[in-house]
């Protein structure tokens, strides 16, 4: 995995745990699709 990608898929990971957020306020957060965010936590 591009070390890039892991970073953000830490960063989603942390950001969901640390504020309790949905699927659908933290792709608001990050600027991308509630898929991709399914997509980075799941791997």
């Amino acid at each position: 995995m591009k070390e890039y990608i892991e970073e953000r898929a830490i960063a989603i990971a942390n950001y969901i745990i640390d504020h309790n957020a949905t699927v659908r306020q933290t792709a608001r957060r990050f600027g991308i699709s509630k898929s991709t965010v399914h997509t980075e936590v799941i791997k």
